[in-house]
């Protein structure tokens, strides 16, 4: 025994690597291990359903998943075979994965989609807004955007999950982390697949974007418009740069013509009273006895006044001249015992300089400007 620690005291830098090697593949294994045992209790909880006897005059519950493989740098499929796909099938349902080659292609596959019960997104914000715009689109919207819409957060972004997923993304990670990052938030997939097993479901609202030639476009987070937003889309061109390419490409947006104005004309009301949710239920036909009683009772009421007419409602018209204008939907925040519909209505002033811009864009440009804007929306 002396041998063995006079042995390791000569050769302390070799220990030392040692044992920081055997600590981190300790800390990997047991990560896995975690990962494990967080998969094997959620395809017991999906094997219940599963095991579920099914009346002779019903049908299994047919599923269609739009899986987009190319999410998450192409780690999508392997985050859905191994997390997802094993709760799915365990719960008994019929479930066909279409997987998408392309961008829009989700689109033009929901044309196509005939009868379901379940439609089911894998992959990003992308991939989710694609499936949105292919159910609205649809000659039958009014009947077919019934179905409910499952989603599995696989993307680099998913905004989404954090709303839905809220209490499993506490628990695991903070909320800058995602599926896609190096430590695999096992419990943020399984815990939205067996949602849609279970049959949850949350009303969100749906951001109409209409063009003047295109088709309209749905998304569920919001619209962005502004210099913030084209320095974002010029990140990835400077990937060589590592953790500098945010900085860079809002510092190069800089060199444009400066202050980046951008000019638009906004027409908003007041929010609005939300619709009761639900469908009408249909009052029994009273009986023959009672008709007639309505009937000879119409002839003796005095007549009643006219309704009056509703007034239209007040649009108010503002023109614009700002450097970013950001509309979102009240997803991100979603308090369901709310009694009015809004949007938010962010404007970033054209009087920031280029430092707080580059600074503003390199906190994470999106989230970090809207967040810090709160204060200039006088529109909801």
């Amino acid at each position: 025994m002396t041998v063995f620690f006079k042995t390791l005291r000569n050769h302390w830098k070799k220990t030392t690597a040692g044992i920081c090697l055997m600590t981190w593949g300790g800390h990997w294994l047991y990560g896995k291990h975690c990962d494990n045992l967080l998969r094997r209790a959620a395809c017991q909880e999906a094997q219940v359903f599963g095991s579920q006897l099914i009346p002779p005059n019903a049908q299994v519950k047919k599923a269609t998943v739009f899986l987009n493989p190319a999410a998450c740098k192409g780690k999508a499929r392997t985050l859905f075979e191994r997390n997802a796909a094993p709760i799915l099938h365990l719960s008994g349902m019929d479930v066909t994965i279409v997987k998408t080659d392309y961008e829009g292609q989700a689109k033009k596959l929901l044309e196509l989609l005939e009868n379901t019960d379940v439609i089911i997104v894998a992959g990003g914000d992308g991939t989710l807004q694609e499936v949105i715009t292919g159910v609205l689109r649809r000659a039958d919207e009014a009947t077919f955007s019934k179905i409910p819409i499952g989603f599995i957060p696989l993307g680099q972004t998913s905004s989404l999950s954090q709303t839905l997923f809220a209490e499993s993304g506490n628990k695991v990670h903070d909320k800058s982390q995602t599926p896609c990052r190096d430590s695999i938030n096992v419990r943020h997939i399984t815990d939205a697949t067996l949602a849609i097993v279970k049959g949850e479901t949350v009303p969100l609202d749906v951001l109409q974007i209409k063009g003047e030639k295109e088709q309209p476009v749905f998304a569920l987070t919001g619209l962005r418009w502004g210099s913030f937003r084209d320095a974002g889309v010029s990140v990835s061109k400077y990937w060589y740069l590592g953790p500098l390419k945010t900085k860079v490409a809002h510092f190069f947006s800089t060199l444009k013509e400066w202050p980046q104005t951008h000019q638009a004309s906004l027409s908003y009301t007041g929010p609005a009273e939300r619709p009761p949710s639900g469908a009408e239920e249909t009052p029994p036909r009273p009986s023959l006895y009672r008709r007639i009683l309505r009937r000879l009772a119409s002839y003796w009421v005095q007549p009643q006044d006219a309704p009056q007419e509703v007034s239209p409602e007040v649009w108010k018209e503002v023109q614009l001249s700002t450097l970013e204008l950001s509309i979102s939907t009240r997803n991100s925040q979603l308090d369901l015992a709310s009694k009015e519909d809004f949007m938010n209505i962010c404007m970033e002033p054209n009087t920031v300089s280029k430092g707080d811009f580059i600074t503003i864009g390199e906190q994470g440009a999106p989230s970090a400007s809207t967040a810090r804007n709160t204060r200039r929306c006088p529109c909801r």
